[in-house]
């Protein structure tokens, strides 16, 4: 419950009945707010420590906020309990982000969507639906004023500008979620902001299996590989849970080697790696120029001496150079890209290579894909809003100009326990046996990974 609604309530109380309350409370209410607002960012810009010390702000708010009722809001007689709720909610307006503040520092939140000034969404356990706040009232901006009070707070620090000229805008908040804003005239129904929350401790392939995405024989197999320096794509539709399994899949790197990740949005957490570089991506500055794009971040990492390159995401050019990284000494290099299955997936390494501008046959970008990528592991998310391993692929290699491959394993969903609000399923062996062993030999881990091969599909 909003503070005016609060104020409200017990002014109704006191009258004995529930006629409609005079616009006027929200405005005055308003009006204290703004000029509180107002004195303590002109103390700040006295002295800065104020803004940066919770418990120096909250006295402060409470000390104007005493000040500015006494002055000139007398009419109001605010209990102490409704100050608290207004230093609460100007503390959150001067250094948090407003009404959404609780949401984004909730950790069992993975997407925050908010459409306009009257719809607020959250993804919560795979499951989208309204925020509502601890009343149980579902979560309105007032004006259209202060969501883009917000979005200045968010683009402020990467200095960004966004206004009718430049009206999208990419950036990242301070723990990592990445945000994407669309404003007016592009949204005609306001602004629109996009948070894509990551956990403050990353997944685990541990996690990850008791969250039922794969089981444990399949997650050893897929640390061997890594361990043997297999080239893997890992593939999913948005929200499939890409950058998640990337980052548990990292993981599995030893800590010996030398590491280069490169992303558009930093967001892998290698927490075990010592040798370690993290580049990201810079867009061009409001003169537009200072862009560093993910394939100049791609070339800088091959003159870093990588004994493996971590690509966040592939969505062009650069998937060429990731390709030749992987095929020129840097085994074991891991990227995500967005595609609904392993076949799409080659399809897109295709066209994102052809996006790099140079004028390249079908066939010989082929070869380079299949002489490359060696495995690629297909993420979904299914109507129940769990995330699954659906398919893991390997890449056999190019002949007579198409890219052969098999599937390893796949998911068998249980249609008699599955029921609509849940998908009971598991990733189950096709029978193949993997055929390019090489590696897996050298590591030390015997002969065959796995047994009785099928028959092999053609992608062309």
């Amino acid at each position: 419950m909003g503070i005016e609604q609060a104020i409200k309530r017990k002014q109704r109380q006191n009258e004995g009945h529930e006629a409609l309350w005079n616009e006027d409370l929200d405005v005055e209410v308003d009006q204290l707010k703004q000029s509180v607002r107002e004195d303590i960012v002109k103390q700040g810009n006295k002295d800065h420590k104020i803004l940066s010390n919770n418990d120096r702000l909250r006295a402060a708010v409470w000390y104007s906020l005493e000040q500015k009722e006494t002055m000139n809001h007398q009419d109001l007689l605010l209990t102490t309990d409704e100050r608290k709720l207004l230093t609460d909610e100007i503390m959150q307006q001067l250094i948090g982000y407003g009404i959404i503040d609780p949401l984004v520092r909730r950790q069992d939140i993975t997407e925050i969507m908010i459409n306009g000034t009257d719809d607020v969404f959250i993804e919560e356990n795979g499951r989208l639906g309204y925020a509502y706040d601890e009343d149980g009232e579902r979560i309105r901006f007032k004006s259209e004023a202060d969501l883009l009070t917000i979005i200045e707070k968010i683009v402020a620090p990467i200095n960004r500008k966004i206004d009718e000229a430049n009206p999208i805008v990419d950036a990242r908040l301070p723990d990592g979620s990445r945000v994407n804003v669309v404003i007016r005239p592009i949204s005609l129904g306001g602004p629109i902001i996009t948070i894509r929350k990551f956990p403050s401790d990353p997944f685990t392939m541990e996690k990850l299996i008791d969250f039922g995405a794969l089981d444990m024989p399949i997650a050893e197999w897929l640390q061997k590989l890594v361990e043997a320096k297999y080239n893997i794509v890992i593939s999913g539709g948005t929200g499939s849970g890409k950058t998640t399994f990337l980052n548990a899949l990292s993981m599995y790197i030893p800590n010996h080697e030398r590491v280069i990740t490169v992303e558009d949005s930093a967001e892998l957490k290698l927490t075990q790696i010592q040798n370690l570089v993290s580049l990201e991506t810079r867009p061009a500055n409001v003169e537009g120029k200072g862009e560093i794009t993910m394939r100049d971040l791609v070339r800088t990492a091959l003159r870093m001496r990588p004994d493996r390159i971590v690509v966040g995401e592939v969505r062009g050019g650069e998937a060429l150079d990731m390709l030749q990284a992987m095929n020129t000494g840097h085994d074991g290099s891991l990227t995500t890209g967005h595609a609904n299955s392993s076949v799409d997936m080659l399809s897109r390494l295709e066209t994102m290579v052809l996006m790099s501008g140079l004028d390249l046959p079908i066939p010989a970008i082929r070869r380079q894909i299949s002489s490359s990528v060696e495995l690629i592991v297909q993420l979904g998310r299914l109507r129940d809003g769990s995330r699954r391993v659906l398919q893991i692929t390997e890449i056999l290699g190019e002949e007579q100009g198409e890219i052969q491959h098999r599937d390893l394993f796949h998911f068998k969903i249980n249609a008699e326990e599955s029921t609509k609000d849940k998908v009971v399923g598991r990733l189950v062996p096709t029978g193949a046996a993997m055929e390019q062993v090489e590696k897996w030999q050298s590591a030390g881990y015997g002969e065959q990974p796995l047994e009785e091969p099928t028959m092999v599909h053609h992608y062309s």
